[in-house]
């Protein structure tokens, strides 16, 4: 290709441009990848936190759990949303806090 200089010079300019338009497109990409993340991530989180704290009213209405209580501690620690909502249940079913508390601790 020394034969055409001018051949040379515009395929590396298209080569460079092509790089430079590929990653523009990759940083976008992974821009775009990673606010849907955060967003789903934000979404589990809110919905983690709504269920320990419908968990906590319950046994709180009707045990009388105070916040202060180590089994509140306990609840708030579990990260995992489809136990919490399986406590919630329980919870609302369950005759005493003791039930509950044998239940948790079964797990």
């Amino acid at each position: 290709m020394a034969e055409f200089p001018l051949l040379e010079s515009l395929r590396q300019r298209t080569e460079k441009q092509a790089l430079k338009e590929g990653i523009e497109q990759g940083i976008e990409q992974g821009i775009e990848q990673g606010i849907e993340q955060g967003i789903e991530q934000g979404i589990e989180q809110g919905s983690r936190e709504s269920t320990i704290e419908d968990l906590l009213e319950v046994l709180e209405i009707r045990f009388g759990l105070a916040a202060s209580d180590p089994l509140a501690a306990r609840v708030r620690a579990i990260a995992d949303i489809q136990y919490l909502k399986q406590l919630l249940r329980a919870a609302i079913q369950t005759a005493t806090l003791d039930d509950f508390r044998r239940l948790l601790d079964a797990d």
